[in-house]
């Protein structure tokens, strides 16, 4: 068994986990919430683009680091505080969040765009050769 097999073995572990502790009855027990996450490839421009929903989330509350085949977002999404709530029903999870995606593939973290538009962070990173020193590369996001 290869490095890369150990890796994807534990990426699919912690996505069986996440994906557990969605299951309504474990939802009293998180805490923070858990974005959902779409990752694609395009030839045209070569690029990987990850698409993370984020409703609700402050744009300058949302981090993107870069480094070593992984991305990292990571941010919170802040209940309002208002006076005189007294909730009858509380399902909208609140708190901190923090989300990690392996990429498949080398890619250009100082070249790399992310635009957050409509509760939606789109974050566009250019595919290289080569891979970039190692280190970790952070991703300013750009809100429209």
């Amino acid at each position: 068994m290869t490095r890369r097999d150990v890796d994807k073995l534990q990426e699919e572990i912690e996505e069986l986990f996440a994906d557990l502790w969605q299951v309504p009855r474990f939802s009293g027990l998180r805490h923070g919430f858990r974005p959902n996450v779409d990752c694609f490839h395009t030839d045209e421009p070569h690029a990987l683009t990850v698409v993370v929903e984020l409703p609700g989330v402050e744009a300058q509350s949302v981090r993107v680091v870069a480094g070593e085949r992984l991305l990292v977002i990571a941010g919170e999404r802040k209940r309002p505080q208002l006076p005189g709530r007294v909730y009858q029903q509380m399902e909208i999870e609140y708190g901190p969040f923090q989300r990690q995606v392996r990429l498949l593939e080398d890619v250009d973290p100082e070249r790399a765009t992310a635009r957050f538009e409509h509760g939606v962070l789109t974050i566009e990173l250019p595919v290289v050769e080569q891979a970039p020193p190692a280190g970790r590369y952070r991703i300013t996001v750009e809100k429209l």
